[in-house]
């Protein structure tokens, strides 16, 4: 059974009692009078009730006519409203703008941009779901995510947010004062490390080194593993175990000297921190207006793949 419009006729009734004619109404909507006539007819049949009093020389509105002009008209001016406002709105940046990031992008990323973002840009709002999971955006609707470039999918637009980083073994003092330092990668295998898993991973994170030359991977031993990045330098500052993390996160604490870099020689260069995003969400004024700041206030130069 072919589906119903239950909005087909409207438009022409709504015409035609507005210019009290089927012949204006016609030339209001560019079709012909019997196009206006047949939508007529066709709403009256479906409704089961006369709207119009046709004669040769005026049209008038029923009872019902009357009643469904007036549910009509003011449902009408503010669908008209809506779409002039729309429209007027294309390249405006308002709305939400929903972001995925890392724990580690809010403190290096989003708060230098917010700040900023929320002073030029007061009719976008933000909505940040701190997630270290890899996330498909469209499927869950989000218009842009953080990640470290490595980790971005192929078909993704990205934006340079930060510098490129290096990864690094770190530990406390006071562990480091009890179980000594390592000299090579695989002297970790004595050591107790802090493992980490992606929240959607089966398997731990396997710390990568450099050595003669050669690039490998290490299943890092340890007792305690955990699914977030700031809770396993947290628990390394603590001098529970060794930590595999990046300089741009831990080097607060290697400045304050609550961690301490072992293995230096041996950790590799990586890609930093990129907003990534669907193609079709370049377009977005909320989206180029959030580039526009992040661009300008961490200053990294622009990249796409």
């Amino acid at each position: 059974m072919a589906r119903i419009d239950k909005f087909s006729g409207l438009s022409e009734f709504l015409a035609v009692a507005e210019q009290s004619s089927f012949r204006a109404a016609a030339v209001k909507l560019g079709v012909t009078r019997a196009a206006i006539s047949q939508a007529v007819r066709s709403l009256e049949t479906r409704l089961g009730r006369r709207l119009l009093l046709r004669t040769t020389r005026s049209v008038a509105l029923t009872d019902a006519g009357l009643q469904l002009l007036a549910a009509l008209q003011p449902a009408t001016e503010q669908i008209v409203h809506t779409l002039d406002r729309l429209s007027g709105e294309a390249d405006r940046p308002i709305g939400l703008l929903r972001l995925t990031v890392p724990r580690i992008a809010v403190e290096l990323a989003l708060a230098p941009v917010l700040s900023e973002f929320r002073q030029r840009f007061p009719e976008i709002s933000v909505e940040i779901d701190v997630d270290d999971a890899s996330v498909d955006l469209p499927s869950r609707r989000y218009d842009a995510g953080i990640r470290i470039g490595e980790w971005l999918e192929r078909d993704m637009v990205a934006v340079k947010l930060s510098p490129g980083f290096q990864w690094m073994v770190v530990g406390a003092p006071s562990y480091l004062a009890r179980h000594g330092r390592p000299r090579r990668p695989r002297d970790l295998l004595e050591h107790e490390c802090i493992r980490y898993r992606f929240p959607t991973a089966a398997s731990t994170f396997r710390w990568e080194f450099v050595e003669d030359g050669q690039a490998f991977t290490l299943d890092a031993p340890g007792r305690l593993t955990v699914n977030d990045h700031l809770s396993m330098i947290a628990l390394a500052r603590s001098g529970l175990g060794l930590a595999y993390t990046a300089d741009l996160v831990a080097q607060g604490d290697l400045k304050s000297g609550e961690l301490r870099q072992v293995l230096k020689e041996f950790v590799p260069h990586k890609q930093g921190l990129y907003l990534y995003f669907p193609a079709t969400g370049r377009h977005e004024p909320k989206l180029r207006a959030f580039i526009e700041v992040a661009t300008a206030v961490l200053k990294p130069s622009r990249v796409s793949s």
